[in-house]
């Protein structure tokens, strides 16, 4: 381990804001080789790795990876992209396999030579069939676009030639799925130069600019499951189309973008694959005085806050809590942490018309004088939720630096002191990136506060047969359908605690599961007199002989200890039956996360039958189960 001195003035520089680390970055550097010069060499990796940022700029960015530890002979659970690019994808690459490593995802990246992204995807036996990618990433430009119309093209023309061009690239979507089971993510196509047409451009179909516009819309009309758009116009307009479209580096090295901007094209790409893996963060944390309003309204008192229309400062503050609101409507859960008398952090929800972020948008409300590390742990205990799903604003500096000492697995975004710059401080770091969107989603806060209601009534109970009596819960089963594909995978790869063998699979994977007459597939959802939880469970078997084989078992946690577990092995018990088969076999395979299940098996009745690998196998005679009592009743299925 690293010495005291060394270590405490590595973890400032991390501790610090952006400012503060730019003025330190060669200090740090020089103590990661002091560090590694003393063969503290993992010491140094962690310390590098945490200090991969996109805040960096590029040439530090890489700086950085003389410390990433060379890929060891085990890479079972790397996930393998492929880098196809029109333009040169080096040097992006080598930014991309920086923030994977930041991210801690492991995985395997592999290129293509320039301009030859066609004929990899095309050509049978070529070394990107070898390589057989999870993700194949079309790292294009409008440059690789086949043909582009006449400029007096009429509409029907333009609209033929949008349709083609589509169809194009959706054959080469569909031969990745076809061939390797990808997911696909797919540059939008933004417009390079400068309109010949200028402002009159958008009005002529056939103008460059124009039908670029209309093949983007058309390719998100038509994109399947497995594609994802990686949309470069949000980088361009956050950038500037001057900055990112430098010819010179084009002309000379036909790179995609200017050298700085790699760093912001890099990290926009591993968010998406970092929501693909189901690590996008869920929770949004929030301070309250002088981060949700302007002001400390234990001292100015709820009217003399600075909030709403009027001022600079004020409409500051609401556009923030319009992002944020924003955030909640698609899924990402508010909760507050806040150093303040409860009543009176409470006073600006209940007493300001003008507030946006609301009581009934907050799933967990902590004011009280405890440290923030402190209560974010309990906000994490109360949500059941981990502390890397987090994210905590801010706006003072030492409360911040606090958290990344204490929680280090809490992302914490730099605040500045104007509070018109908070909506782009946060979202700079895609924390909240998505690959997809269900009616779920939106639900997903008030799934929590029913949740915190039920927990209360249970605290209440002293007999936990009455309290779940009580709920009056009701059990919907359903194989995997199209209408619930979604969120089926979505569940998959973000269950990690109660999850017996946390296998990954893409939506394409899914679809040849539940298609498959060797393989039973489950999902459960639930609904009580609280609310609906929506879909809660899900459980892939595959029929081997005699043996239904579960390969996959997940539950949101949040439906823990209500009897769950055994309906839903009463539905795999009923599913072998009717595939006659005799034996139920699970497998558990340990992470660190999943620890709470790791006697399931033996809970439900199963018998140790030994080892396969690092999984323990666990089997049960189907003739011999029995269905145990249960409070849940079952809704008729539509399928």
């Amino acid at each position: 381990m690293p010495a005291p001195d060394d270590a405490s003035a590595l973890s400032n520089y991390l501790e610090a804001d952006a400012s503060g680390r730019a003025k330190d970055f060669r200090t740090f550097l020089s103590g990661l080789a002091q560090l590694k010069k003393g063969g503290h060499v993992a010491a140094a990796a962690e310390f590098a790795r945490r200090a991969v940022t996109p805040l960096l700029d590029y040439t530090s960015l890489l700086t950085l990876a003389k410390y990433r530890p060379s890929a060891g002979s085990d890479q079972s659970d790397a996930i393998r992209i492929a880098v196809l690019g029109g333009p040169t994808t080096i040097q992006l690459v080598q930014a991309i396999e920086m923030f994977l490593w930041g991210e801690q995802i492991p995985a395997r990246v592999s290129q293509c030579e320039y301009g030859l992204f066609r004929q990899e995807i095309l050509t049978d036996g070529s070394d990107l069939d070898r390589f057989a990618p999870d993700i194949v990433f079309i790292a294009t430009d409008s440059r690789d676009v086949s043909r582009f119309p006449e400029l007096d093209a009429d509409r029907d023309e333009v609209d033929r030639l949008v349709r083609e061009e589509a169809d194009s690239w959706g054959g080469l979507w569909e031969i990745a799925r076809r061939k390797w089971n990808s997911v696909v993510i797919q540059n939008t196509f933004v417009s390079v130069g400068y309109p010949a047409l200028g402002h009159f451009a958008p009005r002529i179909p056939g103008s460059p600019e124009a039908f670029l516009e209309a093949l983007n819309h058309r390719m998100a009309e038509v994109a399947p499951g497995h594609v994802i758009l990686h949309d470069v116009r949000l980088l361009v307009q956050d950038i500037g189309a001057r900055h990112w479209f430098d010819p010179r580096f084009y002309f000379e090295a036909k790179m995609p973008c200017a050298p700085e901007c790699l760093v912001t094209y890099a990290h926009s790409l591993v968010a998406l694959v970092r929501a693909i893996r189901g690590k996008s963060k869920k929770v949004l944390v929030l301070d309250l005085d002088n981060t949700l309003w302007g002001g400390v309204v234990g001292d100015v008192g709820v009217e003399g806050i600075h909030l709403g229309q009027g001022s600079g400062e004020g409409e500051a503050f609401l556009a923030f809590q319009h992002y944020a609101k924003a955030l909640h409507g698609r899924g990402i859960l508010l909760a507050v942490c806040s150093k303040n008398d409860e009543a009176v952090a409470r006073e600006p929800f209940e007493k300001r018309k003008d507030m946006v972020v609301r009581l009934e948008h907050v799933v967990c409300f902590q004011a009280n004088w405890n440290d923030k590390p402190q209560n974010l742990r309990v906000i994490a205990d109360t949500l059941g939720l981990a502390l890397e799903s987090f994210v905590f604003v801010d706006d003072n500096p030492f409360e911040r630096a606090l958290v990344r000492r204490v929680l280090p697995e809490v992302a914490v975004p730099d605040l500045p002191e104007d509070p018109a710059g908070y909506v782009p401080a946060v979202a700079i770091h895609r924390y909240f990136e998505t690959v997809s969107y269900t009616r779920e989603d939106s639900q997903r806060s008030r799934y929590y506060r029913d949740n915190a209601q039920r927990a209360v009534v249970a605290s209440q109970s002293g007999d936990l047969d009455a309290f779940l009596e009580s709920l009056e819960m009701v059990a919907r089963s359903e194989p995997v359908t199209p209408v619930n594909i979604q969120r089926v995978t979505q569940l998959l790869n973000k269950s990690n605690q109660f999850n017996l063998t946390t296998r990954r699979y893409t939506q394409t994977e899914i679809e040849a599961i539940a298609t498959s007459s060797e393989w039973s597939t489950l999902t459960l959802s639930l609904r009580d007199r609280f609310g609906d939880n929506g879909l809660i469970s899900v459980l892939f078997a595959e029929c081997r002989g005699a043996t239904l084989r579960i390969d996959t078992w997940l539950m949101s946690c949040r439906v823990l200890q209500r009897g769950v577990e055994a309906f839903a092995l009463a539905k795999a018990a009923e599913a072998a039956r009717t595939m006659g088969c005799t034996v139920l076999e699970g497998h558990y395979i340990p992470t660190e996360k999943n620890g709470m299940v790791r006697d399931h098996y033996q809970r439900l009745g199963f018998e140790p039958a030994g080892t396969d690998g690092a999984a323990t196998v666990w089997r049960l005679a189907v003739d011999r189960f029995v269905s145990p009592s249960s409070y849940i009743a079952e809704e008729p299925s539509a399928w």
